[in-house]
């Protein structure tokens, strides 16, 4: 029975193995059948990944994403997929078709990298975009049929956008990672609040990148945060300028259940790093990038979706007592 509770809607039977006895070094560890998505997924699609999964449990489908395709061009698009186990992936070969509130047909330019989140009775998907340089791009839906394209939250030049799963104090939230027109070198997280999910204000720093060599060169969000009885629990990004290219990691930070412009705690040590063949060998070596988050309030267990080298989804898992209790333990918040 987990100490540290999660706070959201509960979930049928999740993707779940456990801890293999010689993981030692981090409360997260890797599915062993991985990657649960491979190359040539479907026709026109050459590789998926950064993709966004969420728990269903609607219309006989357990499990649903939206998935960045990218096609025999190289150019990204948004899919469909539905899944019985939330490991074993059926996509609808047909791109997503966007309209405008008016019903009018629509086509983001080169929409990459969704997260996905039920919020207010809908689900919605953010993404980045091309819309003169990195833009946010945003859509929603009710039946994962129609989709709606929203008005763009920010100004370009921006990445890495991941909504918060409820409203705090009376506002949407949103973290985001400002940016410039090309594949930044630079970067810390933001949060931003709007009453209306359309006007976008009070813009806060959150954290920095640094403070170690894993995440020396920029940090970016990653799944919606999970809520738990300790504060929001966010699993991030972190990126390392080394001497042989970037690389990507993942890290963990709780923010303040009711001001999350403020870090508790911070994790001093990544949770999760390019290791096995899957995440250092493919499109872009060395990137294990977290996208989206299956988490179990009835008994603490989280199920990590993540890109692997740009090439592959794959999945790992953890527990919500561990997790926390590692990056506290390895809290680098001073005060």
């Amino acid at each position: 029975m987990s100490k540290i509770k999660i706070i959201s809607s509960p979930v049928g039977a999740m993707p779940w193995q456990e801890r293999p006895d010689n993981i030692v070094n981090a409360p997260v560890w890797r599915y062993t059948e991985n990657p649960i998505i491979r190359r040539n997924p479907f026709r026109g699609v050459n590789k998926v990944f950064n993709s966004a999964v969420m728990y269903y449990g609607r219309d006989g489908i357990e499990f649903i994403g939206v998935f960045r395709g990218e096609g025999m061009n190289g150019l990204p698009y948004l899919y469909v997929g539905k899944s019985p186990d939330g490991v074993n992936w059926q996509f609808d070969a047909k791109g997503i078709d966007f309209v405008d509130e008016n019903g009018r047909p629509q086509r983001p330019e080169c929409p990459f990298d969704p997260r996905l989140l039920r919020l207010d009775g809908a689900y919605y998907i953010i993404w980045c975009q091309m819309n003169h340089g990195s833009a946010i791009g945003m859509a929603k839906t009710t039946d994962f049929k129609t989709f709606t394209l929203l008005e763009s939250p920010f100004l370009p030049y921006n990445r890495n956008a991941v909504l918060f799963p409820r409203k705090i104090n009376g506002k949407y939230m949103m973290l985001s990672r400002p940016s410039d027109t090309t594949h930044t070198r630079f970067g810390d997280i933001f949060i931003s609040e709007s009453p209306d999910m359309v006007y976008w204000g009070r813009h806060r720093h959150v954290m920095s990148k640094g403070p170690n060599w894993w995440e020396d060169l920029k940090i970016g969000g990653g799944p919606a945060p999970i809520e738990t009885s300790e504060g929001w629990l966010m699993f991030y990004h972190g990126v390392l300028n080394s001497c042989n290219g970037f690389v990507y990691s993942m890290g963990g930070a709780v923010l303040d259940i009711d001001d999350p412009s403020v870090v508790r705690y911070r994790c001093d040590n990544f949770l999760l790093t390019p290791e096995e063949w899957y995440e250092t060998c493919g499109a872009t070596p060395n990137v294990a990038f977290p996208c989206a988050t299956v988490h179990d309030p009835a008994t603490g267990r989280i199920a990590i979706y993540y890109g692997a080298a740009d090439t592959y989804v794959a999945l790992a898992f953890t527990e919500v007592d561990d997790v926390v209790g590692y990056i506290r333990e390895y809290n680098v918040i001073k005060g």
